[in-house]
């Protein structure tokens, strides 16, 4: 029999099978080169994915009919490892947003549960083809002399789909999270960057939804298996060869998707709330007893209350006013804090322009007014009722608008009136414009487009 037998099967996912390979190769290379551990990630998920459509492949390729060494080989090779596939897909999402995410010891017991299959199979192999086999020199019992006993015991078990059920959880849990912190990394960008065409990563949107996607057409397959009626080996096939269009569509994102990014991208999915309180002071939380006939213990005035040890009933009347005028002074202190710096933000947009520049972040806003992010995101946020994207870009349109009303820019192309007003392309000119205004530049300008 020949290494492989070419039929209408084994040829349709050979193609994919390939690409799998000589992009995952591509990936690691390119990783390596420009120090983009993405590349590696998605090399990995493209790995896992092109081993489980090599079981199928190889399979009517002839090597389980070829009764030698390559069939032992596809009764102990891993195939099909799901518990490594949600780390790897969430860990692609981490070390893509967060530009200074590094993989550590303590984010190696994701996982575990991967390491143990693959120790599982190495041990299955060992005793039935290194132990029973060549060292005691015992002939294989199962499949026409090619599969050990402890092999052919594990398949009749129900431990042999125990892994692959878990790890089917393990998947659609890691998808879920991921997409979760997915929709926390697109608040986080509008929240800090004025630019977010590149950032928003609509392609990794894509890719968490297609690698669940993928099993859930593997849990279709297995649901009609179970339920209406046994599928032999060809109708099988089809979930496979979906298996192949997978590995082609990560494939294309993968090589198209530009890992290296000048933007600063540091979000965390589970950062602390930062503290709020504007650099130039600290809003006062407490406040010392004045000098009256009020005991020293009996204020507390940053949580508006008034406690004495005898009970509030025996403080005299003024001294509980007066505490009472001190807490709503100190709880209004926020409010006209956060008005002043609105007011101050928005003279600074209005002298300075800042909003000319294309790549404006909310920390280089912050450093130009000598203020902290988190304060000046409470002031956009709260203040103005935006977020930072918006806001920013409420100005370019502005002042795009004026541009387009303006004789003096009517031979202005409207890419050149994106470009003068702070916008980095047409496209998200157009984009923003609508959002913001309900109709295209174009349209707004009454010019052809």
């Amino acid at each position: 029999m020949p290494p492989f037998v070419f039929n209408a099967y084994s040829s349709l996912l050979l193609p994919f099978f390939v690409q799998g390979l000589v992009v995952s190769g591509l990936l690691l290379v390119r990783g390596r080169r420009h120090g983009t551990p993405a590349d590696g990630w998605l090399a990995l998920l493209l790995l896992l994915s092109t081993a489980r459509l090599a079981q199928w492949m190889l399979g009517f390729g002839g090597w389980y009919d070829a009764h030698d060494a390559r069939t032992t080989f596809m009764f102990y090779f891993p195939f099909g490892n799901w518990l490594a596939l949600g780390p790897g897909l969430y860990f692609y999402f981490r070390s893509l947003t967060n530009q200074e995410f590094r993989f550590g010891g303590r984010d190696g017991r994701h996982f575990l549960p991967a390491l143990l299959y693959l120790a599982g199979c190495l041990l299955l192999w060992a005793y039935d083809v290194g132990w029973q086999h060549l060292v005691l020199g015992r002939p294989l019992p199962g499949h026409f002399g090619t599969k050990g006993s402890l092999a052919t015991w594990l398949d009749a078990s129900a431990l042999s789909r125990g892994a692959e059920l878990l790890g089917y959880v393990s998947v659609l849990l890691y998808a879920a999270l991921t997409l979760r912190h997915y929709r926390a990394y697109r608040r986080y960008v509008n929240d800090n960057f004025s630019d977010t065409e590149r950032l928003r990563f609509t392609w990794l949107r894509n890719v968490l939804v297609a690698v669940p996607a993928g099993l859930l057409v593997t849990l279709l397959f297995e649901a009609v298996n179970a339920a209406i009626r046994p599928l032999d080996y060809y109708q099988a096939w089809y979930d496979y060869l979906f298996t192949g269009i997978l590995i082609y569509y990560l494939s294309i994102a993968g090589l198209l998707a530009n890992h290296r990014l000048t933007a600063p991208l540091h979000f965390q999915p589970t950062a602390p709330a930062p503290d709020e309180a504007p650099p130039e002071r600290a809003v006062a939380t407490s406040v010392s007893a004045p000098e009256s006939n009020l005991p020293a213990a009996a204020l507390t005035f940053g949580t508006a209350s008034v406690i004495s040890p005898t009970g509030p009933s025996e403080l005299p009347a003024a001294a509980v006013a007066e505490a009472e005028v001190i807490a709503a002074a100190e709880a209004a202190a926020p409010d006209r804090e956060l008005e002043r710096w609105t007011e101050k933000l928005r003279a600074h947009m209005a002298a300075a322009r800042p909003y000319l520049a294309p790549e404006l972040t909310l920390s280089e806003l912050a450093a130009q007014l000598r203020t902290n992010t988190s304060w000046l995101s409470r002031v956009i946020n709260t203040g103005c009722g935006q977020n930072f994207n918006d806001f920013v870009n409420e100005y370019r349109v502005r002042e795009a608008e004026q541009r387009l009303r303006d004789p003096q820019f009517r031979h202005y192309t409207l890419l050149a009136v994106a470009l003068e007003s702070g916008f980095n392309s047409k496209s998200t000119f157009n984009r923003v414009f609508r959002k913001l205004r309900g109709l295209t530049p174009s349209e707004a300008a009454g010019r052809n487009p």
